[in-house]
């Protein structure tokens, strides 16, 4: 059984799907693992390491995806790579696939199994397998890291000789994993923190934080989380109410950092043009989800923009690539984790349970199909027969 992990393709990924510890877990399964060349540099990782864990370097991705069952990737294989995928593997990573059905598509035509890793369920047993947790965690802290950075004053008060610096105030919007950790760092860095959230379980978590929050506290409000946790897309009309009662609130933080996604639907937009000019000059918007649309009205892609006010937006794009030490050792145990479930300990080979809870919620393709519910074809009703001289209401 070989895994193989190419290096990422994607953009300016950085992160790499397997460390040296992740490679000798997998080799104590039974399986040869092959690295390509370089996959791990960008994350401090070096060929040598993964040789000395007893993996086996690659000089192309070519040479590493040769004959293997398992190819572990951090991001869904770009179209370059598709066509080289050793057919009836399993592909797993991050697939990303609402938008891209044109990419998944591809994928069951190139019949392998791919497997998303962010569509694994939020239940006990599938807590160490969840990357969206791993990956926001260390996004919320950087977050709040890039937006100190760029404000380029100091967060917590401090009481000097030559005068009293006021502490910094910082707004979360959104409480998820990110933006629960966003507020833990804010908070340990002495900053005055507050948030807000459509879901009204974050109510008592925020608070447990030290932090204050924020939100139009309604009907609409007591009822907007889904089962699995994550919030709904709330009304235009709550909306609007939540906009109001953040406009004035927004007007007098020094940081502003969003957080909120819903999955499989463009960023909800939270901050307009009108809150970010009301913004002292010097502030900062940091934008989680500028891969998504964007929660901030003004927010670029990939850059820090600076709007006519002073305003500093920051979009940067894989933030928890930018912590690719950290994220890599993170993700590959997340990775471990699932492959784990996947593999006969006794024979030490791959054997699927296609009925396990965690393989139908992850899987995307099969055996050349689409099969995950959420992006498998709709099977044609035909119309029932109309009696002769029958007339149908159109």
């Amino acid at each position: 059984m070989r895994i193989a992990v190419p290096a990422e393709t994607q953009g300016a990924e950085t992160r790499v799907a397997a460390t040296p510890e992740t490679v000798r877990k997998f080799i104590g399964l039974g399986a040869e693992v092959a690295v390509e060349k370089g996959a791990g540099l960008a994350a401090g990782i070096n060929d040598a390491d993964y040789v000395a864990a007893g993996a086996t370097v690659t000089k192309t991705a070519k040479e590493a995806l040769k004959g293997a069952a398992i190819v572990l990737k951090v991001r869904r294989p770009a179209e370059s790579e598709i066509a080289g995928l050793p057919a009836g593997a399993l592909v797993i990573g991050i697939m990303d696939p609402y938008g891209n059905e044109a990419a998944l598509e591809a994928l069951s035509k190139a019949n392998v199994a791919a497997f998303a890793m962010e569509f694994m369920p939020r239940i006990t047993r599938a807590q160490v397998m969840d990357v969206l947790s791993s990956q926001a965690n260390l996004a919320g802290y950087r977050a709040v890291v890039d937006g100190a950075a760029e404000y380029g004053r100091a967060l917590p008060m401090m009481m000097t000789a030559a005068g009293t610096v006021p502490a910094a105030r910082i707004f979360i919007m959104g409480v998820g994993v990110a933006g629960l950790q966003a507020i833990a760092t804010a908070r340990r860095m002495g900053a005055i923190v507050t948030a807000t959230d459509v879901r009204p379980a974050t109510k008592e978590q925020v608070e447990s934080l030290g932090a204050k929050f924020l939100a139009v506290e309604d009907d609409e409000f007591k009822q907007a989380q889904t089962a699995g946790g994550y919030a709904k897309e709330m009304s235009k009309e709550y909306q609007a109410k939540q906009a109001e009662l953040t406009a004035s609130h927004i007007a007098k933080q020094d940081i502003v950092i969003t957080t909120a996604l819903i999955p499989g639907r463009p960023a909800p937009k939270l901050i307009s043009a009108a809150m970010v000019e009301s913004m002292k000059p010097g502030s900062v918007i940091v934008d989680l989800a500028v891969e998504r649309g964007g929660n901030c009205e003004l927010a670029k892609p990939g850059e820090v923009a600076v709007t006519p006010n002073g305003v500093k937006i920051v979009g940067h794009l894989n933030v928890p690539g930018r912590l690719a030490a950290t994220s890599s050792a993170l993700y590959a145990k997340n990775l471990f984790a699932f492959v784990e479930t996947l593999i006969d300990k006794t024979s030490k080979s791959l054997a699927v349970n296609w009925d396990d809870e965690l393989v139908k919620a992850t899987a995307l393709t099969r055996d050349g199909a689409v099969i995950h519910p959420n992006f498998a074809a709709k099977p044609v009703v035909a119309p029932a027969p109309v009696a002769e001289g029958s007339v149908q209401n159109g």
